[in-house]
């Protein structure tokens, strides 16, 4: 239904006298969902310290975690126990030491320390994760954008780049409902990425698979091996695999896990040994006694779930009802977030109209490198961690500042 402007300015006028206070910025997990793992204030329990070969884990050693938790989430990754590592509380610090690592001694099968290299460069598939691309600007490699062509990767630039600019030593990746367009890469997309020829000898898919069982239908795809793919590919170095439990039970509190060919393995292990002699294994022990088994993870995403697709079915049917004809959205079928394309030059504006009402929202630009979305349209909407009513609330005031700001 067509809305004039001065019935905008109106609702406006009216958000603005409720003084909200709500919050879209994060993919956090709700309250809700973070209950569903209180069993681990509880566990492992008095007395319960070693794995099942008798080891005690309150112990130095172990370097590559507990045995048990690896095979469960070796099934889930599709990655072989023997080349994936359990390790602290979080993948972005994995991911961060693997690339510092890669800077201060290079990688297997590369030329050297990749400070060397003249104009280092990630590629970037845009709309893409903030978190991967601040790593990037921090450390001082030189990021690519690559956009996302009608919700497919563009192969052909990306081939194209690879192969003819040795400088670009990494591409990070979000095969599973990627941050935050919710695209699953396909098996052939896959088996380019691992298989194209690259005029760096060193090459690294950096994959983070973030959300490899957080469905939001009755389809739940299977993760593919991409460490098989590339073998087959005669590339078993090129892809890095990082996962972790962070929106599985506690974020901060979890377990990562890295994934990658035993030569990659064996140089992660190398350089992380002056680090840290083992991480916590008796918060894997309580993580391994709260999900059990690869199918007790399956069912505790269930239970999110439940929760958590509500609030993304909330979110479509405002969006449906409110910008039809005006902007464009994702309709993920998992991870934790929606993607809002709203009219080019507006973003900036209906965040910061937003903003003037209470109702925060990720900063414009977020999802591209260096916070520079050239077409200024990209709008990350994080739907799960308010309650259902003031996600409501907080979308509907949303779609009236995008609104505003396309009739401005």
């Amino acid at each position: 239904m067509d809305v004039t402007r001065t019935e905008l300015d109106g609702q406006y006028e009216e958000l603005r006298g409720r003084k909200l206070s709500l919050d879209l910025t994060r993919g956090k997990p709700s309250p809700e969902q973070l209950a569903l793992s209180d069993a681990l204030l509880e566990l492992p329990g008095a007395g319960d310290y070693r794995d099942a070969s008798g080891t005690d884990l309150r112990n130095y050693g172990g370097p590559d975690g507990l045995l048990e938790l690896r095979a469960i989430f070796g099934e889930l990754l599709e990655i072989p126990t023997t080349q994936l590592l359990a390790l602290g509380n979080a993948s972005l610090t994995v991911m961060h030491d693997v690339i510092v690592h890669a800077l201060l001694h290079g990688v297997p099968g590369g030329d050297g320390p990749w400070r060397e290299v003249a104009g280092l460069a990630f590629l970037c598939p845009v709309p893409g994760y903030d978190r991967h691309f601040a790593i990037c600007e921090a450390l001082g490699i030189r990021m690519i954008p690559v956009p996302f062509v009608d919700g497919r990767l563009d192969l052909e630039t990306i081939r194209s780049l690879v192969a003819e600019d040795a400088s670009i030593r990494g591409m990070w990746c979000v095969p599973m409902y990627s941050n935050p367009t919710g695209i699953v890469y396909t098996v052939e997309e896959i088996e380019a990425l691992v298989g194209m020829a690259t005029a760096a000898p060193d090459f690294r898919l950096f994959w983070d698979n973030a959300y490899a069982v957080h469905h939001l239908a009755d389809d739940e795809p299977a993760v593919i091996d991409v460490l098989g793919a590339a073998s087959r590919a005669g590339h078993p170095d090129r892809p890095l695999v990082f996962a972790s439990t962070s929106k599985i039970t506690y974020p901060g509190s979890g377990v990562a896990f890295f994934g990658a060919s035993p030569e990659n393995v064996a140089w992660f292990r190398l350089h992380s040994s002056v680090q840290t002699i083992g991480p916590d294994k008796i918060n894997q022990l309580r993580h391994l006694r709260l999900l059990q088994s690869a199918d007790g993870v399956r069912q505790h995403m269930r239970a999110h779930r439940a929760i958590v697709e509500p609030r993304f079915t909330a979110v479509l049917q405002i969006l449906e009802r409110r910008l039809s004809g005006v902007a464009s959205w994702s309709r993920p079928t998992g991870g934790y977030f929606v993607s809002l394309e709203v009219p080019n030059g507006t973003a900036s504006k209906a965040i910061a109209l937003a903003a003037e009402i209470g109702v925060a929202v990720t900063p414009a630009g977020s999802t591209y490198p260096y916070r520079q979305d050239p077409d200024d349209a990209n709008i990350r909407i994080s739907p799960t961690f308010p309650s259902l009513a003031d996600l409501e609330a907080a979308i509907d005031a949303l779609c009236t500042c995008v609104l505003l700001a396309a009739a401005s």
